[in-house]
């Protein structure tokens, strides 16, 4: 943004183009959010799309965690934070907590009444879908945007994603009377779910990774392409159907892990050469076991684990009850947190404050509302 002559910068001593492009830009989202109380020349220059759209790629993809906690007047709340495991972060900044929604008591169960519970099951491009009771709604937790997605009763999703021909956002689901048939649905669309194939089962939520969505299954890898919205196989490092993986990116590479039955050690490969499906053994972790027992005070298995890019290095998350842990390759203990909350199904997130233009449409839209808290 160029200055007009004699107009005050932004920040005595410097062009407003450094201003912008070099500081503004590299802020979390919440101090954003704030800086524009400076004055109106701050709000004018952080509000633009091109700004949100350049602020959202400086953000950082971070592992989600999630937790669930009692509230005050009743009911629970499901709390979701991101973990700045990079090196240099200052203990005091490594947990952003970025959503508390808020679920009531319903009518039912032993003693007359439930709470249903937020999970979240998917993220992309700052959004985050959450599951309540099996349905399902849309969230952006940075501008506190959220909706019901109510026309979606019975069925379950296995992917979000941008679909670049339109530029709409879509879900890839399945129903829970036929969970080989795949249907695909446009949010904010009025369109029912459309019916696009019946593949193999697809496990959790798929990891979008080059413009296509991946799923581990077995002895091959199921690959979504999210511009034709159709199916194809690259190979498996594993030869075998009953071991299970997770998939995780690793700078431009695809990596999974797979955690042996006593959860001990953890595998990664790493996919050197994508178009010729290439991969290669990076390391095997051993888990110090015993340690995080130790800390714990429980003797119980591990609830998740996660593996994260760690600035170029590769860290193993163990969710652990209320604890979490931060393991190195070498199966070094180096960290641990106590009551921070359970990596969520592999999710990385990465926030946004840009507005996306569906929420209106949806039927029961909120903003800075209930159920957040």
């Amino acid at each position: 943004m160029a200055e007009a002559a004699g107009a005050t910068p932004l920040l005595t001593g410097l062009p407003d183009e450094i201003t912008i492009s070099e500081i503004l830009v590299r802020l979390p989202p919440k101090p954003l959010l704030r800086c524009r109380a400076v004055s109106p020349a701050w709000r004018r220059a952080t509000s633009t799309r091109d700004f949100l759209l350049s602020h959202h790629a400086r953000q950082s993809a971070l592992p989600l965690l999630y937790s669930h906690n009692d509230v005050a007047d009743g009911g629970q709340s499901l709390d979701v934070t991101l973990f700045d495991h990079r090196a240099g972060v200052a203990a005091a900044d490594q947990f952003q907590r970025v959503a508390r929604l808020k679920t009531a008591p319903l009518e039912g169960g032993i003693d007359g009444s439930f709470t249903p519970l937020f999970y979240p099951v998917a993220s992309c491009d700052g959004l985050l879908l959450l599951s309540i009771d099996c349905d399902l709604c849309i969230c952006n937790p940075a501008t506190r945007q959220y909706a019901p997605l109510e026309q979606l009763d019975g069925f379950m999703t296995v992917g979000l994603y941008p679909h670049p021909p339109t530029g709409q956002y879509r879900l890839l689901l399945y129903h829970e009377t036929d969970q080989r048939a795949i249907y695909v649905f446009s949010i904010g669309s009025n369109q029912p779910p459309r019916r696009i194939g019946r593949p193999d089962p697809l496990a959790d939520h798929g990891l979008l990774f080059r413009g296509s969505l991946h799923w581990h299954t077995g002895n091959r890898i199921m690959v979504f392409d999210t511009t034709t919205e159709s199916f194809r196989q690259i190979r498996s490092p594993v030869a075998h159907e009953e071991d299970y993986g997770r998939l995780f990116e690793m700078g431009d590479m695809l990596g999974i892990f797979l955690l042996n039955d006593e959860k001990t050690t953890v595998d990664i490969w790493v996919m050197q050469d994508y178009q010729g499906e290439v991969w290669a053994f990076k390391c095997r972790v051993e888990l110090p076991v015993a340690e995080i027992r130790d800390q714990s005070q429980n003797s119980s298995h591990y609830e998740e684990v996660m593996v994260v890019n760690g600035d170029g290095e590769l860290l193993v998350l163990v969710g652990f009850e209320d604890w979490l842990f931060q393991v190195d390759i070498d199966g070094k203990l180096i960290a641990s947190f106590h009551a921070r909350g359970l990596p969520s199904y592999n999710i990385v997130h990465k926030q946004t404050l840009v507005q996306h233009t569906f929420f209106p449409t949806l039927e029961g839209y909120v903003i800075n509302d209930s159920p957040f808290i």
